[in-house]
């Protein structure tokens, strides 16, 4: 199924994003954490992928399983940055024969080791290379890209940012996914502001339970994402007491789904950092919203 036929229904979704493990002692773990969410019956999961493509073996058997053994349909992450263009066609050869017509295209992350590389040279340097590759293939791929609700951390500013999105959906980009964001009123005046830029694609509205005061470090520099202060307080007064952080947390994020679908934001994606208890616990809170 494309994804754009559920994101395009109206009808409130819950998804969940998963990772692959990075080493093969580690894929039994990650396998069983797979099936436990899939056993929610999500609306779709996502599987990402490594830098420089170091997990793409581990992306593809994990969508494949989901998809054959638990029916529910899946997104698979493809990165382009610092890969060969050879590397890349490859790889969507292999999603094709894997069946998987859902596909994130995303720039990716530098790897560490390439991070002083002159990238002048490189056969991709933005998603929407790897976009334009994917439709350039023949295949029927449904096809997303990322956004961040408060810019990119490259851009220099919103107005930029816009221009860039709207040439990765001119170049074939059916929907968008969110960074992760902690204040939904930022939220809402992205999707106003790229509306008025003319791009009209559905979004998908990315949430990250911070279930561990760790995290929060970790998500600010990953996204970038302002922390308000109601969020603050919150790990402020519940940071030291791992339960009770979880549970402020999961209620934190449930908060925002229910916000955002009052509010005409139907379709969610949780990054679930691989926690099925995380998973199925919002999911629980939301069961009448999403009518199950």
């Amino acid at each position: 199924m494309k994804l754009t036929e559920l994101l395009n229904s109206g009808r409130a979704s819950l998804s969940f994003e998963v990772f692959p493990p990075k080493r093969e002692a580690a894929f039994a773990e990650v396998e069983g954490a797979v099936r436990e969410i899939a056993r929610l019956r999500p609306a779709f999961m996502s599987v990402t992928y490594g830098a420089g493509g170091g997990t793409s073996r581990y992306t593809l058997d994990i969508a494949q399983e989901i998809e054959r053994d638990w029916q529910v349909p899946t997104l698979a992450h493809l990165t382009c940055v610092s890969s060969t263009r050879q590397t890349v066609r490859e790889q969507i050869v292999r999603l094709r024969e894997a069946g998987i017509g859902n596909v994130m295209a995303l720039r990716g992350d530098v790897p560490a080791d390439r991070m002083g590389e002159d990238r002048a040279g490189w056969s991709y340097r933005h998603a929407v290379d790897l976009i334009r590759e994917l439709k350039e293939s023949g295949a029927d791929f449904c096809i997303g890209g990322a956004c961040y609700p408060e810019i990119h951390p490259e851009s220099a500013d919103q107005k930029e940012d816009l221009r860039f999105l709207k040439e990765k959906v001119d170049a074939g980009c059916d929907f968008l996914t969110t960074q992760m964001f902690f204040d939904n009123h930022l939220l809402y005046n992205f999707l106003y502001k790229l509306r008025e830029a003319g791009v009209t694609v559905p979004v998908v509205a990315g949430i990250m339970p911070i279930t561990n005061a760790a995290q929060v470090e970790r998500a600010i520099k990953l996204s970038g994402a302002m922390v308000p202060q109601r969020f603050r307080a919150l790990v402020d007064r519940f940071g030291r007491d791992p339960a009770a952080m979880k549970q402020a947390g999961i209620a934190y994020a449930t908060d925002q789904i229910i916000d955002l679908i009052a509010n005409g934001v139907t379709n969610i994606h949780v990054y679930s950092m691989n926690k099925p208890d995380v998973a199925a616990t919002i999911q629980s809170n939301l069961s009448a919203i999403l009518g199950r």
